[in-house]
């Protein structure tokens, strides 16, 4: 395993590393989907899709869920309906969700490391649940989530010649392969991934994995 005292910066994801959320959020999009009139099958194909897409921004997936599965014109309306209908389920469903354990602990090691938040969620709807769980002080180096994409945010912090070496902690194929884009190194938590065959992935990419965040403190 890498020593992490080596990294300038720690990058997490946040459903299903920071919060055990992978499978409230499934339940959040189906939900909006039901919400905006479709059906179970449409539901549950809008889910799929969110799946094979975790990480990506919700905009993307309710894009595909009008054009291809509701076979109708997106609009703003809609897109807006859909979008404040998930933002209210995901609070909901959120609020009361599992932390994963030892983040203090990690943080008092990682002196002088910064710590950030890049997601596929919600910039808003994330700052306010980590608010709400008194987390949000331990992420130095900001939370930021859509409507930038994770490529878009790190890219920005690339720009600062203080970011790097970085490490990432993910839990999605999307994970790996934007730690794979900019060159970072990167370690995949398993313990609350919705990813299927993610040993075999892991093994195809050659990417180190451990079950939680927690498993990165020193004894």
């Amino acid at each position: 395993m890498q020593n992490i005292n080596q990294y300038s910066t720690l990058i997490f994801d946040c459903d299903g590393v920071i919060l055990n959320s992978n499978f409230q959020k499934i339940e959040a999009y189906r939900n909006a989907a039901l919400k905006f009139g479709a059906d179970t099958d449409q539901a549950d194909a809008l889910v799929k899709y969110h799946i094979e897409l975790t990480g990506i921004s919700r905009n993307i997936k309710f894009d595909y869920f009008l054009q291809t599965i509701m076979r109708r014109k997106v609009t703003e309306k809609d897109m807006n309906f859909l979008v404040q209908s998930l933002n209210t389920e995901v609070i909901y469903l959120l609020k009361n969700c599992e932390v994963t354990l030892g983040l203090e602990a990690l943080k008092k090691q990682t002196q002088g490391t910064t710590w950030m938040i890049a997601s596929g969620g919600d910039q808003e709807e994330l700052r306010f649940l980590f608010s709400d769980k008194k987390i949000d002080h331990l992420f130095d180096g900001g939370i930021f989530g859509s409507p930038k994409s994770k490529h878009d945010i790190i890219e920005n912090c690339i720009l600062n010649n203080s970011f790097l070496p970085a490490l990432f902690l993910g839990d999605s194929l999307y994970d790996i392969e934007t730690a794979k884009k900019y060159n970072l190194d990167f370690i995949f938590i398993s313990d609350w991934t919705d990813l299927e065959d993610w040993e075999l992935i892991c093994k195809q990419y050659n990417v180190e994995s451990i079950r939680t965040v927690s498993d990165l403190i020193k004894i």
